[in-house]
């Protein structure tokens, strides 16, 4: 074959096969937004995430799956509101683990796998231990690195972590807060490593790292030692900038090896604020961004709009931020779209893509936002356009406020508008789809549910 042709028909092939992108979601353990730089936080130092928001975009209105961890990340990774997911609350096994996700679950990997995607997950799952169908080994990874049980997640020092399912000690370390090897230590060094082999390749890695969650456990307080704070608020300083500092050597990393522009990197905290504004943390940083009303466990906006940023050079806008809603169970159809990837046959989601949105474009429009969680009881909450609804409890009387004009909730306008009180009811009815696990019950009925179920494991 003459060589111009065989060089024309290389070229062609190329053209007609373009590297897939990689997509990168970094979930953070309760970062919330008035803990960066780019939110307005001033006294924790958080440079490279700053950097990130003018290299890319910051949202203001990206909401989590819901405000605690197991059904926040199951809404992420199953595109799916806490009204159908399968997981609606924290609920933990014995003796380790989390009540799992089923089977046939569609997750975010396992759709990108099918589509030729290595993928990873590192840091902290919480979505069932190896031994059930919920694995991240069962539910598309290949590869796992970090703790699996959200309760052993709360030790910067364990005893052990996972290598895929195999589990490894870690001698020196007593679990409680005294060791010789930091966890995140050797997380960090496994995400860099498992990114340098796949460069030639595309991936999907769901960083999931579990700072800066308590207990608030760091061995330097580095910039922070000689703030006249508590111990306390000088590690949670420390964690925060910790994190900070690991996300910034990734996206060293993806420049280094010449993906800079090859990946999608979205960055984003589980829940919203995580403490009370008159707390210990919550009092010296004004975590609640923008003065937001409530904190993790609740459903007003302080507890679900969380701290997210995109990153795509040439792809999403630099210095762009958003005030446009979107939420966690969008990101499965974000990814399919963005990897070409076609839904996989059953796929049911509540998600809409955010691929146009993400270079620039609108956010896509919808009827409602909802979410329901079941921990001291059963809440649930719906946005329509800019009106809100809050119901706390199955018994309690339906709240609704305006965030165009009331983004801190503070004016209550349900009796005023009677009419947005059965469009919310309506909403309700229709969002949640009971399951047996996740029936509506007041404080006193999922409290005796509590009682029963923990007599029945004894």
């Amino acid at each position: 074959m003459p060589r111009f042709l065989l060089l024309l028909l290389t070229a062609v092939v190329g053209a007609a096969e373009p590297r897939k992108p990689n997509i990168i979601f970094i979930l953070s353990d309760d970062l919330a937004q008035g803990d960066l730089g780019c939110y307005g936080q001033k006294l924790i130092q958080t440079p490279n995430l700053d950097r990130m928001a003018k290299e890319g975009t910051r949202f203001t209105q990206g909401y989590c799956g819901t405000a605690v961890c197991a059904p926040s990340r199951t809404s992420l990774m199953l595109g799916q509101h806490t009204g159908h997911s399968p997981i609606r609350a924290n609920r933990e096994l014995k003796v380790e683990g989390q009540l799992p996700i089923p089977a046939d679950s569609i997750t975010v990997a396992k759709a990108l796998k099918g589509s030729g995607y290595a993928t990873a997950c590192m840091g902290k799952w919480g979505m069932g231990m190896f031994d059930t169908p919920g694995s991240p080994l069962k539910q598309g990874f290949d590869h796992f690195f970090g703790y699996n049980c959200q309760r052993h997640a709360h030790s910067y020092y364990p005893t052990y972590l996972y290598r895929d399912d195999q589990r490894f000690e870690l001698p020196g370390n007593d679990g409680k807060g005294v060791g010789q090897t930091y966890a995140q230590d050797l997380i960090q060094q496994d995400v860099e490593a498992w990114i340098r082999a796949q460069k030639d390749k595309p991936f999907f890695l769901f960083y999931a790292i579990t700072l800066p969650h308590g207990r608030h456990e760091i061995g330097d307080f580095g910039a922070y030692k000689d703030k006249p704070w508590t111990a306390t608020q000088k590690a949670y300083a420390a964690q925060v900038t910790r994190l900070d500092a690991d996300i910034g050597r990734v996206l060293a990393l993806l420049k280094q090896l010449g993906l800079d522009e090859d990946t999608l990197v979205m960055t984003a905290g589980d829940n919203g604020s995580s403490f009370a504004p008159s707390s210990e943390l919550g009092k010296l940083f004004d975590q609640a961004a923008n003065g937001l009303r409530g904190y993790k466990r609740g459903l007003y906006e302080g507890a679900l709009r969380q701290a997210a940023l995109a990153r795509w050079p040439g792809k999403v806008p630099a210095g762009r931020v958003s005030e446009e809603p979107w939420a966690f169970w969008d990101f499965l159809p974000t990814a399919l779209e963005i990897s070409g990837t076609p839904a996989p046959a059953g796929l049911k989601t509540d998600g809409l893509s955010l691929a146009s949105f993400l270079r620039g474009g609108s956010a896509p429009k919808r009827d409602h936002f909802y979410w329901e969680l079941h921990e001291a009881q059963s809440l649930q909450a719906a946005r329509w356009g800019d009106w809100k609804a809050v119901r706390n409890g199955p018994a309690a009387k339906v709240e609704i406020y305006d965030l165009r004009t009331d983004a801190a909730e503070k004016v209550d306008l349900a009796a005023q508008r009677p009419e947005l009180v059965a469009q919310a009811l309506a909403i309700f009815k229709e969002a949640h789809v009971d399951h047996p696990d996740w029936p509506m019950r007041t404080q006193k009925q999922l409290q005796e549910a509590n009682k029963a179920r923990k007599g029945e494991s004894k």
